[in-house]
């Protein structure tokens, strides 16, 4: 590669350097740099705008998480039934969700119990003052004998359990399950206190349905 010498350009040139002449293409024009800072600005505006919409997204999820936790902590409960003494009205693996602030039972209302460290779902027959017998003839409340609407199985006493008549005070319930055949309820371990159950079963998601 042939190098020019300085000193040759000056004596071609009577000792002046020639300058090379200004190509104005080679110049950015002042449209392209604004053009380029525009970009950039948006590029940051939109940046700043996704995290923003990032960022809120995330405290609305907080928020909702928590309302969620609260409400499901105070106000309502979930409960997975795995006890076959309500069938056919709650099964086994059907999800039952309560209230805990209702606690004003009345005959025929699902209500979550805790018996022995273990969760379950009766029903109420009967409440305070009422006076619960179980005869050869079935159920009987204050002195009337019961028909039960999606009751299959007959009512009997069991041998080892309470003995009837049983007269409710106050703020008791008496509880039994739908199948009465060998279910655990009121028969064995007497009159419920209101002020120990969980609340009343406001619905009944069904495992068939998951």
């Amino acid at each position: 590669m042939d190098v020019i010498n300085k000193n040759d350009v000056m004596n071609e040139n009577n000792g002046h350097i020639e300058n090379q002449p200004l190509n104005l293409k080679e110049i950015p024009s002042l449209d392209c740099i604004i053009g380029s800072i525009n970009n950039r600005e948006t590029k940051r505006i939109t940046e700043n705008s996704l995290l923003r919409e990032m960022a809120a997204l995330f405290v609305k999820i907080a928020v909702i998480s928590g309302i969620a936790v609260i409400l499901f902590t105070f106000v309502y409960g979930l409960y997975y039934n795995v006890d076959p003494d309500m069938n056919q009205s709650v099964k086994d693996g059907d999800l039952a969700m309560y209230y805990r602030w209702d606690k004003n039972y009345h005959a025929g209302d699902l209500v979550v119990l805790t018996f022995q460290g273990n969760k379950q779902i009766r029903r109420v027959i009967a409440s305070s003052g009422d006076t619960v017998d179980i005869t050869e003839d079935g159920l009987i409340i204050n002195g009337a004998l019961q028909q039960e609407q999606g009751i299959y199985q007959k009512t009997q006493r069991y041998a080892d359990g309470v003995s009837f008549p049983v007269t409710l005070g106050e703020g008791q319930i008496f509880v039994l399950g739908d199948a009465r055949t060998n279910a655990v309820d009121s028969r064995v371990y007497g009159p419920v206190n209101v002020g120990d159950t969980h609340g009343k079963v406001i619905a009944v998601l069904r495992r068939r349905n998951l």
